[in-house]
């Protein structure tokens, strides 16, 4: 059956275990439960609190990555505030608690996406790709199943609909292995923030009136889209910067050249 998920091909032998990964997937963990809970009773002001404090935690969690993993976050955490504003205030998918975008939302997804990179690249994912792959894959299709199963007081077409589309990430995108990675967190800030009441999705969604659960079963899907455009996006915008980069070294230079002839004139 593993045979399957050979996209996630497992290291033999003794895969490295950087410390710094584990301490960044543990800490998002641990910052995601505790904000979510405070903020389910919290004011305005408590929001932005954590906003501020979350903003500072991703900024040192950045320090000790490179150029590209930065761009990465740098572009979750704007298409991810970009969709945030357009299906949760615009469309009405889902509704926070005061009916806005938490400013601890945006910093959030940057660590979100950050910890979906350092698990992706543990040493314990690297050596059990395929059996986590296959827990995920079994896992998450069992609660999609169950969602469209007519057994729960209310339906969860849409969930079933994004397990769909989370699978093509997992066995088409272009990184599965952070496609998976991005599963755990994903549905552990989701369940504790719909259970805590930090935020809840609609019981039918806008555009085609599917039942949708609280939250739907494939929801990492969205998450998934987030990650792809990252990946996708750091290589264009980093080739962007270099050349601009360039462009201004080579006008310093030349200016400089400019300003030694005339001088000498």
């Amino acid at each position: 059956m593993l045979n399957i998920f050979h996209r996630f091909p497992e290291v033999t032998g003794d895969p490295v275990h950087r410390k710094r990964d584990y301490f960044i997937a543990a800490f998002t963990f641990f910052c995601v439960a505790v904000s979510l809970v405070i903020d389910a009773h919290g004011t305005l002001l408590l929001q932005n609190v954590l906003g501020v404090i979350a903003w500072i935690f991703l900024i040192v969690l950045l320090r000790g990555e490179n150029r590209e993993i930065r761009m990465q976050v740098v572009i979750a955490v704007a298409f991810a505030t970009a969709g945030e504003h357009f299906a949760s205030v615009y469309m009405g998918g889902y509704t926070y608690r005061l009916e806005n975008v938490p400013l601890y939302v945006p910093p959030g997804h940057g660590m979100v996406y950050l910890t979906a990179v350092a698990l992706a690249r543990s040493g314990f994912f690297l050596q059990h790709a395929r059996k986590i792959a296959a827990f995920v894959v079994i896992s998450c299709g069992l609660w999609s199943a169950w969602g469209i199963s007519g057994l729960p007081e209310h339906g969860d077409q849409v969930g079933a609909l994004l397990y769909v589309v989370f699978l093509i990430y997992l066995f088409k995108g272009r990184s599965p292995m952070v496609y998976l990675a991005a599963f755990f967190i994903t549905t552990w800030l989701e369940l504790i923030g719909t259970a805590a009441g930090t935020w809840r999705w609609a019981t039918l969604e806008p555009i085609f009136e599917l039942t949708q659960g609280n939250p739907p079963s494939g929801v990492s899907a969205w998450y998934c889209l987030v990650d792809a455009v990252a990946i996708s996006g750091a290589p264009v915008f980093l080739n962007v910067f270099n050349r601009m980069s360039s462009l201004f070294k080579w006008l310093k230079t030349n200016g400089i050249s400019l300003k030694v002839i005339l001088s000498r004139k």
